[in-house]
C-alpha cells in the first residue's frame, strides 16, 4: 500500500482568538490508493508483483525467481552426488583397493639375465629396460626408487607371480615386469591381470657367427634349438619340426649355443638383441619374417585396482606430452643394440597406445594432455 501524508480538514470554528482548540487528529493517516484488487502500472524500476489475496509485495518476482534458481541448483547438486557415488573409483580408492595405502616397498618380480632388458648386475642392483618401466609405474604409485624391491623371476613362475628374494626364497611379487608377452591362453587365466601393452617386438632367431642365412624357422627342421620354457617361441619352433630344448633362463640357452650344443636359439628379438651386442663378433641376429608381434605387458595378477592403475600410469606416459620416461628408457637400453643388430627391427620406436582407464574425476578437473600425432 502506498501511504500519503494529509492535513485535516479545517474546522469553521477553529482557529479563532479566545476559543479553545478543537481535540486534534493524527496528522498522518494511511489511505488505500486504489481500490483493493487492482494495482497501479508498474513503472521503470517498480518491483511491486501482485499476491495471490490481492495485496501488492514488494520484491515478488526476485524471490520467486531466486527460489527457482536454488531448486535447480539443489537438483544439480543431487545428480552429481548420484553420480560421483555411483561412479568408477578414484585414484585414491584404487590405491586403497589395492592394498597399497602404508606399503613400505612394492615387489616386482623380473628378469634377471638379459642385457638391455634385465640384467641383474654383480653389486646386486638390477638395469634394463624393463627396470625402467617398472620403477615408472612404481613412482605414479608413489614408491620411490629405493622403495621397489626387484625379485629374479624364472619364465614358467611368471603366472604364478613367484619370484626369489636375496636368500632364494620364493615369495609373492605386487608386479611381474618380465618380458611377458600378451596371448589369448594367458588372458583366459584368471590368476593373469594383464595390463595393456607397454613395447612391442617380434620372434627371431641367433647363431653363431658364420652361420647360414636362416629366414624361415623350417630351415632348422631337425636341428637342435633351444628356447625358454613356457614361452610363446616354443610354439612355433616345435611346429618347424626343430629338436626343441626348453630352458627357464635363456642365458643358459646362450651358453649352451656358445658351447656348441645347439644349432640356434630363438625367442623374442628384444631379448636376443642384448647377447648379440655383447658379443657382435662371436654370435649373429636373423630375421625369420614371421608376422605375429609380441607385445609385453606387467601381470598385476587377480588385483584389478592395481592393474587399472598400472593402466593408468602407461596412459599417462604415451599420451602427457611431458612425460618422456618411456622414450628414455628406450633411447638409453634399447637403441644401442640397434647398431649390432642391423637386420632386426628390435622393437617398435613408439609406445603401444593404451586407452583411458575408468578413473572417476570431476568434470572440471584437468584432464591428461594430449601428444600431437606423429
Amino acid at each position: 500500500m502506498r501511504i500519503r501524508r494529509t492535513k485535516p480538514e479545517p474546522d469553521p470554528g477553529a482557529g479563532r482568538p479566545g476559543e479553545p482548540l478543537p481535540s486534534a487528529e493524527p496528522p498522518d493517516r494511511v489511505e488505500p490508493t486504489e481500490p483493493a484488487g487492482r494495482t497501479d502500472s508498474v513503472g521503470p524500476g517498480d518491483h511491486t508483483a501482485r499476491a495471490g489475496s490481492g495485496d501488492v509485495l514488494p520484491g515478488g518476482r526476485g524471490l520467486r525467481l531466486a527460489g527457482w534458481l536454488a531448486a535447480v541448483v539443489a537438483a544439480l547438486v543431487v545428480a552429481g552426488w548420484a553420480v560421483w557415488e555411483t561412479g568408477p573409483p578414484t585414484e585414491a580408492e584404487l590405491l586403497e583397493q589395492a592394498g597399497l595405502n602404508g606399503r613400505r616397498s612394492l615387489l616386482v618380480g623380473v628378469k634377471d639375465d638379459t642385457p638391455g632388458i634385465a640384467l641383474r648386475k654383480p653389486d646386486g642392483t638390477y638395469e634394463g629396460f624393463d627396470i625402467q618401466i617398472a620403477l615408472m609405474i612404481a613412482a605414479d604409485l608413489g614408491f620411490r626408487a629405493s622403495e621397489v624391491e626387484f625379485l629374479s623371476i624364472e619364465t614358467e613362475d611368471r603366472a604364478r607371480m613367484t619370484a626369489r628374494n636375496a636368500s632364494g626364497q620364493h615369495v609373492k611379487v605386487d608386479l611381474v615386469v618380465a618380458t611377458f608377452s600378451v596371448t589369448p591362453a594367458r588372458s583366459a587365466n584368471r590368476a593373469i591381470g594383464f595390463s595393456a601393452p607397454y613395447l612391442e617386438t617380434q620372434q627371431s632367431v641367433i647363431t653363431l657367427k658364420g652361420h647360414s642365412d636362416i629366414t624361415s624357422l623350417t630351415q632348422l627342421r631337425g636341428e637342435k634349438v633351444c628356447t625358454l620354457a613356457a614361452s610363446t617361441s616354443e610354439t612355433e619352433i616345435d611346429r618347424a619340426g626343430a629338436e626343441v630344448t626348453r630352458k627357464n633362463r635363456i642365458s643358459d640357452c646362450v651358453a649352451g649355443l656358445k658351447a656348441k650344443e645347439y644349432e640356434a636359439v630363438t625367442t623374442d628379438t628384444a631379448i636376443l638383441a642384448g647377447f648379440v651386442a655383447g658379443e657382435p663378433d662371436l654370435l649373429e641376429h636373423h630375421d625369420i619374417g614371421l608376422e605375429a608381434s609380441e607385445q609385453w605387458a606387467v601381470n598385476a595378477g587377480a588385483n584389478e585396482a592395481l592393474r587399472t592403475l598400472v593402466d593408468l600410469s602407461l596412459h599417462r606416459s604415451v599420451t602427457d606430452p611431458q612425460d618422456m620416461r618411456w622414450e628414455e628408457a628406450y633411447e638409453r637400453f634399447i637403441t644401442p643394440l640397434q647398431a649390432h643388430n642391423p637386420r632386426e627391427q628390435i622393437a617398435g620406436r613408439t609406445q603401444p597406445a593404451v586407452p583411458e582407464p575408468d578413473v572417476r574425476r570431476w568434470p572440471w578437473e584437468r584432464g591428461i594432455p594430449q601428444r600431437e600425432a606423429g
